[in-house]
């Protein structure tokens, strides 16, 4: 296959080696057709990779499987993992009955419960790269290409750079899209132990969920590995305390039966979509590009679309086309990101089993401001439309098979289920 952009790219750098980050650095070494390509993987050691347990998409078994050419079993194992099937919803809705979100085809697509730290050792080992241990201070676009500039190093120029860094300091609406209409800003994370055993002889094979647990000050999530089982607690910093917080944590632990844990971290996080994904040299991936609160786990399956449309435009078109494709592969990342941030901002339109402070605020004050933040000529993008063409669609007493592929961020199927589930 004649790939013309490929020869542009001599030397592309990647920098972080988190998820994302290793991902794309692994990425770069599978993809791309020129074995004599330059790849530097920046990261800075003191920066340590937060080991949380994490939650998939089905699409990263088999990305997964062609990065590392092994078996899926092998794989699993090496994640720590388990085979999720969906997300419980426990106390969430208008129903007050608690309901799965499957990935469908139901029972049979599954997508992986892992460990983050041990996903990176695994594509660490897929990656061909001459690896860079240094504090990066600044990204920039130059005259063809990109411009990296270090802490104590000369700076380096590249043809292509994967900015994996993570969450910008601050929010700059001439720069980002800020997700106001979901409600959570900061994680509890505890390390519990495991509830799912692992086997010497093979992976997991029983079906397990992530449990999205409703609460008082927002919602517990529970992933179950082989050597431990990740706890998070997902809540708004500015409406509750985080004494109040650790003590209904607490409180919920001893009712699912768990009698000790390892404090994690306390994360503060903003909901956001930067505005420039991609410019054509520099492509923002992972939480550097967006980050929506975890609750349908769109965080690791947004950073596989960046990093493989991004590499997809640039080997398969040609250089003069740079220019007019940039600006069309970032609209595409951000409207598919606004999409995902409508979905999940959705599950809190109808409130949950606790008639408290923050579940009223969710409900009441927060989810109604989506179409403010989600106007087109604020976002550039045509997100809020196809939201609204999904919910008309639910409304109907019959869907035509001509619209049951119809996607909004997610499947026609998935807000199917979470409609009935919550009772919206």
């Amino acid at each position: 296959m004649i790939q013309p952009g490929a020869k542009f790219l001599r030397k592309i750098a990647v920098v972080g080696r988190g998820t994302a980050g290793s991902l794309a650095a692994a990425s770069v070494s599978r993809l791309h057709p020129d074995p004599d390509h330059e790849l530097h993987h920046i990261y800075d050691s003191r920066i340590p990779v937060i080991g949380v347990g994490e939650g998939s998409w089905p699409s990263l078994v088999q990305e997964l499987h062609q990065l590392t050419n092994l078996r899926h079993e092998t794989v699993q194992q090496r994640l720590k993992g388990t085979r999720k099937y969906g997300v419980t919803f426990e106390g969430w809705g208008r129903r007050h009955r608690d309901f799965t979100h499957y990935f469908t085809p139901q029972q049979v697509s599954y997508a992986y419960h892992l460990s983050a730290d041990m996903m990176e050792e695994l594509l660490r080992e897929s990656t061909r790269a001459h690896r860079i241990d240094a504090r990066v201070l600044n990204i920039a676009r130059v005259e063809g290409g990109a411009e990296v500039e270090f802490e104590g190093l000369a700076p380096e120029r590249y043809d292509l750079v994967f900015d994996a860094r993570g969450f910008p300091r601050d929010l700059h609406p001439d720069r980002h899209i800020d997700i106001s209409f979901i409600p959570t800003n900061t994680a509890v994370i505890r390390r519990c132990p495991a509830i799912v055993e692992a086997r010497k002889d093979g992976p997991i094979m029983q079906h397990t969920y992530t449990r999205a647990v409703a609460r008082p000050h927002g919602w517990i999530f529970i992933i179950p590995l082989t050597v431990h089982t990740s706890y998070g607690y997902i809540f708004n910093g500015d409406v509750s305390a985080l004494a109040d917080v650790e003590s209904d944590f607490d409180a919920f632990l001893e009712t699912d039966g768990v009698s000790e844990f390892e404090q994690r971290a306390v994360i503060r996080f903003p909901n956001f979509i930067h505005r420039r994904i991609y410019d054509g040299a520099v492509a923002r991936i992972g939480n550097a590009a967006a980050f929506i609160e975890p609750l349908e786990a769109t965080a690791i399956v947004s950073a596989q679309l960046q990093i493989g449309m991004v590499l997809n435009i640039r080997f398969n078109r040609a250089i003069e086309h740079l220019e007019r494709d940039a600006p069309v592969v970032n609209r595409f990342l951000m409207n598919n990101m606004l999409c995902y941030s409508l979905f999940v901002g959705w599950h809190y339109s109808c409130g949950s089993i606790y008639d408290s402070k923050f579940w009223r605020r969710a409900r009441d004050r927060v989810w109604p401001q989506f179409r403010k933040a989600a106007d087109p000529e604020a976002v550039d993008c045509a997100a809020l439309s196809r939201f609204d063409d999904m919910i008309e669609l639910l409304h109907r007493p019959v869907i035509d098979k001509a619209d049951w592929d119809r996607m909004c961020g997610v499947p026609l199927t998935s807000y199917a289920q979470m409609s009935q589930g919550l009772g919206c």
